[in-house]
């Protein structure tokens, strides 16, 4: 494990390799920020609203959600294409976990500021269409899809239950969801996930320094540990998608803990012998 980026994210949060770009963009949710980096050479985009989650389109443009609205973001000019509203009419929500299905669609979590129960929202983005799939969820998470494409992953933290969903021929859920992964005796939080090439799912366990690999009966097969309790979100990048950056946050955290943890908040990469999917490409 390595220090990826040491700039402090209150919140930080969507790590998404760019294929293309071969470069890591992730956000500071609370901070209304952008960040990537190439080498030495670091950047940021500030934001008027939260911003939370993205999807890449082409080289130049990467979709994505914020507390109001699906824009599409032009990284080399700034210039932003509103897509469509997203919870507009509740300004007390903002979006938070989200990743682009195999399918070119574009799944998004939304949840209440100070985290209300229920207050949050799983929608698609499909094409031009924006449809609710799930509601009543509290803090949305987790959301990523099996290699093979049939299957979508997503989780209300508080349930701290791993749901799973078949999709159809256009990437939309059918059937109701069923429990794939239950912490509930362990009493861990799953946060942001992601699926490798060999099934497993990675999921980043907030409050415990841990990202863990697990396969489908729930045994742990992989395990990687960070100086920071708050680990919330995971991706696969690098040459050889062999690279699994994590984000961490800051937010949440006493004077204590951040004077024991002071890389809270920072990016986190590690080298793996096992090999991620590449993110896949929204299509508008």
């Amino acid at each position: 494990m390595s220090l990826f980026d040491d700039r402090l994210c209150s919140l930080g949060e969507g790590p998404l390799w760019h294929p293309l770009r071969k470069q890591l963009f992730w956000f500071d949710i609370m901070g209304k920020a952008l960040l990537t980096r190439v080498g030495d050479r670091t950047q940021q985009w500030d934001f008027d609203d939260y911003v939370s989650a993205g999807g890449w389109v082409d080289h130049d443009r990467i979709l994505i959600a914020s507390s109001t609205c699906l824009f599409v973001f032009n990284l080399e000019t700034g210039e932003q294409q509103r897509l469509c509203d997203l919870e507009e009419d509740m300004p007390g929500n903002r979006s938070n976990d989200g990743r682009a299905d195999p399918y070119g669609g574009f799944w998004i979590g939304t949840m209440g500021l100070k985290t209300e129960q229920g207050a949050g929202s799983f929608y698609r983005y499909y094409r031009g269409e924006l449809r609710k799939l799930y509601g009543d969820i509290s803090v949305s998470n987790g959301t990523c899809f099996s290699v093979d494409g049939k299957s979508a992953f997503f989780t209300d933290t508080r349930s701290r239950l791993m749901h799973r969903v078949a999709l159809d021929k256009d990437g939309w859920p059918v059937g109701d969801p069923e429990v794939y992964l239950d912490f509930r005796r362990e009493n861990i939080n799953i946060d942001g996930a992601v699926c490798d090439t060999n099934g497993m799912i990675w999921i980043a366990h907030w409050g415990i320094h841990a990202v863990r690999a697990y396969a489908s009966d729930g045994s742990i097969l992989h395990e990687e540990t960070y100086p920071v309790s708050r680990v919330s979100c995971p991706a696969f990048g690098g040459e050889d998608l062999r690279t699994l950056f994590v984000t961490t946050a800051r937010s949440g955290a006493s004077q204590e803990e951040l004077k024991q943890q002071p890389l809270a908040g920072a990016t986190f990469a590690t080298e793996l012998d096992f090999v991620g999917q590449a993110e896949h490409q929204v299509i508008l």
